[in-house]
């Protein structure tokens, strides 16, 4: 593995919000294990922005020239593995994952998805869902990153009006140990 993996043990990720129109991109990952935004490890000596098309070609087929990079988050947004995922016998040890969050637009109608371009796909399928739902359809350590990046990406995704939270969104991230998840959403 050549993935980069800084001294406190926290791999460095990049995720990808892909939006058509309204819609947010999630996958199911491969053997029906949950839905997640695209994601993945950046390689020792890659920039975040060479990790990013590179993971949205790999994960979903998706060529850099069908999209528009909006923004991305201002930080490292990072979670923890539960004790039961880290891989013991795997060095560097890996603790966690920090990521940076890209916001991507869809430019092109015609782009077909494709799950086949790595050995070991990590989806099957896919579908769009709206803006908000990932935070509550992804495994639920990796909620909290989801709704900060969100919150902090839902301004440049909808210029002229964020969506309004779901009556789910603070059952589902009160458990949120970072602090508020943008109130202002």
């Amino acid at each position: 593995m050549n993935d980069d993996i800084d001294a406190a043990g926290f791999r460095t990720n990049v995720g990808i919000v892909l939006m058509q129109r309204e819609e947010v991109f999630i996958g199911r990952r491969t053997g029906g294990r949950g839905w997640q935004f695209p994601q993945g490890g950046v390689r020792v000596g890659e920039t975040l922005e060479a990790a990013l098309y590179r993971e949205l070609d790999e994960e979903i087929g998706v060529p850099a020239d069908a999209v528009q990079l909006i923004g991305q988050t201002s930080r490292w947004l990072r979670y923890r593995l539960p004790k039961r995922y880290v891989r013991r016998n795997q060095q560097p040890l890996c603790i966690g994952q920090k990521q940076r969050w890209f916001l991507l637009r869809l430019t092109r109608a015609d782009v077909q998805f494709d799950f086949t371009h790595t050995a070991e796909p990590e989806f099957d399928a896919g579908r769009w869902a709206p803006f908000w739902e990932p935070v509550r359809e992804v495994i639920y350590f990796k909620r909290p990153v989801y709704a900060r990046a969100l919150a902090e990406l839902a301004p440049l995704a909808f210029p002229q009006g964020q969506p309004a939270l779901p009556e789910w969104w603070t059952e589902i991230t009160a458990g949120d140990s970072g602090g508020a998840l943008s109130a202002s959403v």
